[in-house]
């Protein structure tokens, strides 16, 4: 039996330990980080692209069973052992990371990509497409007062994407990261919307022999 509350009090404690502020001096490359399942199984995508150009420079998965039932606030115990396997596999390791999944704007300020940065020494970035904690002012998320993130509409008539720091990246350059690897038609940043096309390109590979089928 998983101790939903030691789980809890331990991101309360590891939160304290997020930095929100740029831990970088240049950024030559930036990964995108993101998951698809089959049944229990979790794949995670990790896709290191050129800052410049956004070409693709490695792409690296892993498959993990989920070890946890979902939970929005503790997904990083379910979806981060397969991100660390498959971010382990990398020779090019990304000056900063943008994950599918929420930075500070979590109820205890440690999404996923604030706690994957932690446990990686990692500048990340979160990228949710829903709320978990705060509300939104003007495009700017607040939790209790405090500024943690924003409401970005990347693409007419599609959802907002809400964006805030992960670990070691300030809310500024957040935003202007994410903002600056758009590329339309897509609504998610560029590196972000290579791995969630790779994961599920695995999913269905991995899928296909599952059932026996040829691709």
């Amino acid at each position: 039996m998983i101790d939903l509350e030691k789980l809890k009090n331990e991101q309360l404690r590891l939160s304290k330990e997020i930095i929100i502020a740029d831990r970088f001096t240049k950024i030559s490359t930036i990964a995108g980080i993101d998951q698809a399942y089959i049944n229990q199984d979790i794949i995670s995508c990790i896709v290191v692209c050129d800052a410049k150009t956004l070409e693709v420079l490695e792409t690296q998965t892993a498959t993990v069973r989920a070890a946890m039932p979902y939970s929005p606030s503790l997904l990083a115990y379910r979806e981060m052992p397969a991100m660390i396997e498959a971010f382990s596999k990398l020779e090019n390791s990304p000056d900063v990371i943008i994950i599918d999944g929420h930075g500070i704007t979590h109820p205890r300020r440690i999404g996923l990509a604030s706690h994957f940065g932690l446990v990686t020494s990692r500048p990340t970035i979160g990228v949710a497409q829903s709320l978990i904690a705060g509300k939104v002012e003007n495009g700017k998320i607040f939790i209790e007062k405090e500024l943690c993130g924003f409401e970005v509409t990347t693409k007419e008539h599609a959802r907002p994407l809400y964006v805030s720091p992960g670990h070691m990246v300030s809310l500024g350059t957040a935003l202007r990261i994410v903002s600056e690897t758009i590329r339309p038609p897509h609504k998610l940043p560029e590196p972000l919307h290579l791995a969630h096309k790779a994961a599920r390109r695995e999913m269905r590979k991995l899928n296909d022999k599952t059932t026996g089928q040829t691709p």
